[in-house]
C-alpha cells in the first residue's frame, strides 16, 4: 500500500515569501493547502506551476483570516481533502505604518487579528491532526518583533504576540508537536516600495551588507519541518543577514 505524502497548509502562499515557501516545500514532496486572500490571479499562476510538476498535489483555499470562522475551516477543508495534515506555516500578515498618534483601534484589531490571532487558533484547529501526525508549526515573524522600527509599533507589537504564541504553543502541543518561529530582516522590500535613505540604513545595519532572498526563508521553513531539526522547539530562528546580535 502506498504512503500518502506529507500535507502542508500555507497561510498567504499567492506570492512573495509565501510563494517561495511553497515551492520549495512541494519540491521536496509535500502536498500543498495554499491560502490566500485577494491575490487570485497571482496563485491560480502558482497552483498551475505545481500541478504541471505533480498533478493533484494542491488544493487552493480563499479566506480573509480577520474572519475567526474562516481559520477552523482553513484546518477542515484541508483535512476533508486530503485526509491528513503533517504541518501548517502561518506565513500570512498584515503591514503598514502605524505612528504613534495617528494609530486607529480597527488598525489595531485588524493587525493583531492577522498576526498574531489567526496563527494562534488555526493551530488549535490543527492541533489534533498534527499531533496524530506528529507534526510541527512555523511561524513567520519578523525582526521587528524584537528590534521595532518607530512608524511600525502596533505591527511590531503583533508580531512580538506572534513570537510568545510560538512559545507558548511550543509547550503546549508538547511532546508530539514542534512549534519554531523564523524571523527575516530586510529579504523583500515592500510592495509600495522603500525610502532610498532608509533602505541604505537598514543594509547598513546588516553585517552581510546585501538584502536577502525568499529562498532563505523557505530554507529554513523546510528545514524547522524536517527530520533534521526533530529536537528544535520553542525556537525563534533570525533569518536576517546578522543584524539580530
Amino acid at each position: 500500500m502506498s504512503t500518502p505524502r506529507r500535507v502542508v497548509l500555507i497561510t498567504g502562499a499567492a506570492r512573495r515569501i509565501g510563494a517561495a515557501i511553497a515551492r520549495r516545500l512541494h519540491a521536496e514532496g509535500y502536498d500543498v493547502a495554499l491560502h490566500y486572500r485577494g491575490s487570485a490571479g497571482d496563485m491560480q499562476s502558482l497552483v498551475a506551476e505545481l500541478e504541471a510538476a505533480r498533478a493533484g498535489s494542491t488544493l487552493m483555499l480563499q479566506a480573509d483570516l480577520a474572519v475567526f470562522d474562516r481559520l477552523p475551516e482553513l484546518v477542515a477543508k484541508t483535512v476533508g481533502h486530503y485526509g491528513l495534515l503533517d504541518a501548517l506555516v502561518n506565513n500570512a500578515s498584515a503591514f503598514y505604518p502605524t505612528p504613534a498618534g495617528s494609530t486607529t483601534p480597527a488598525q489595531w484589531e485588524e493587525l493583531f487579528g492577522v498576526n498574531a490571532r489567526a496563527p494562534f487558533f488555526l493551530a488549535q484547529a490543527a492541533a489534533p491532526h498534527l499531533r496524530a501526525a506528529r507534526g510541527a508549526i512555523v511561524n513567520i515573524a519578523d525582526i521587528y518583533a524584537e528590534k521595532p522600527r518607530a512608524d511600525l509599533a502596533v505591527y511590531a507589537a503583533s508580531k512580538a504576540a506572534l513570537l510568545a504564541v510560538s512559545r507558548g504553543l511550543a509547550v503546549s502541543l508538547a511532546p508530539t508537536v514542534r512549534v519554531n518561529a523564523v524571523s527575516p530582516g530586510a529579504i523583500l522590500w515592500p510592495d509600495g516600495g522603500i525610502d532610498t535613505d532608509m533602505q541604505a540604513n537598514l543594509l547598513a545595519q546588516t553585517p552581510l551588507g546585501r538584502v536577502g532572498d525568499p529562498s532563505d526563508i523557505a530554507g529554513t521553513v523546510a528545514w524547522l519541518l524536517s527530520d533534521a531539526a526533530a529536537y528544535v522547539t520553542g525556537q525563534v530562528i533570525h533569518v536576517d543577514g546578522g543584524r539580530h546580535p
